[in-house]
């Protein structure tokens, strides 16, 4: 057996190995652009709960912002240039959602560590490649095979992913998907999009107690006073919940990112042993091309197309 390091580069440098093949045999006829249609799904009763309420709670701060402050505001710019700007904010933040839950993280297929396969590979003496005996399929380099991780009440109702991911760096309920090589740009801009949202909901907040402590209650919202106080403090809640969770993992991510090292390898203190792409080439490659706004953009490289149901038997995910 030869030490990881050896085994990793060996994966790495064999033309049937490469992170642009999709390792599938029976798939190998397929165009790029089939791949790039496919949409990706978990099914998964935990994941699809947390993302329903994390879309919930987005669509409820938007109500309180927009028709508890805004609209009863008796300054029209005030009003125009902060429900603007909020619900920008907003739509952003549930398209990188959306992108994140939708989008292949980056999974090996099942199954192509059949016996004709590897004898097809040709092999040198001396190069091993290593199979998951848990989704039998060839691992790549910094491929893990996604074992979710959280509370026993999410485990009692969710399956998993039962897939091995290619760069996996955690798997995140609140979007319902593994955070990979392939939707991790989306996720760092849905946790960026929900702190800059969750701030500027919690400083309207902070003026919209202001205002209506030094005038009338009844006149700073079409409200009764008791429910515009719980509305209020229900969305300063929120606000500081999602503001501190998300600026955490977004920080977390670019720190991984200009490190070149996945969650999963930072706790694992696995040594590097590919060629590590630091800082603004680190970024580069997760973002795609040099520093431009198009990298704040959720939508870059989608495409609308008629698509066709493709159902997958034993296995928790469709795509289509």
């Amino acid at each position: 057996m030869q030490p990881s390091g050896h085994r990793l580069r060996d994966i790495e440098h064999h033309p049937l190995l490469t992170d642009n093949d999709n390792y599938d045999s029976a798939s190998s006829s397929s165009s790029e652009a089939d791949m790039v249609d496919r949409v990706w799904f978990i099914r998964d009763g935990c994941g699809m709960v947390c993302a329903v309420m994390t879309w919930l709670l987005v669509i409820y701060a938007d109500f309180v912002v927009t028709f508890v402050m805004l609209l009863p505001s008796k300054d029209f710019w005030y009003s125009v240039v902060n429900g603007v700007i909020f619900n920008c904010l907003a739509v952003l933040a549930l398209s990188s959602h959306l992108r994140t839950m939708l989008t292949d993280p980056g999974a090996v297929p099942k199954g192509n560590a059949t016996k004709e396969y590897m004898e097809s590979l040709q092999l040198k003496p001396g190069e091993v490649i290593y199979k998951c005996p848990k989704c039998c399929c060839i691992k790549p380099e910094r491929a893990h095979h996604c074992r979710k991780q959280g509370p026993e009440w999410c485990a009692l109702l969710c399956s998993i992913c039962k897939r091995c991911i290619r760069k996996m760096d955690h798997h995140c309920p609140w979007v319902n998907n593994c955070v990979g090589e392939k939707n991790q740009r989306f996720f760092v801009l849905f946790t960026m999009y929900i702190a800059l949202s969750s701030v500027h909901a919690l400083i309207l907040c902070g003026l919209q107690f202001i205002s209506c402590v030094r005038g009338q209650w009844t006149e700073c919202s079409d409200f009764s006073p008791p429910i515009t106080v719980i509305l209020l403090v229900f969305l300063c809640l929120e606000g500081l919940l999602f503001f501190t969770f998300t600026a955490v993992m977004f920080g977390t991510q670019i720190h991984s990112i200009c490190n070149d090292e996945t969650e999963i390898e930072r706790l694992k203190s696995e040594k590097p042993t590919w060629e590590r792409r630091l800082r603004w080439e680190g970024m580069k490659s997760v973002f795609g091309g040099p520093p431009s706004l198009l990298w704040m953009n959720p939508f870059v490289g989608f495409r609308f197309r008629r698509l066709q149901m493709r159902a997958r038997k034993g296995s928790p995910e469709f795509s289509v």
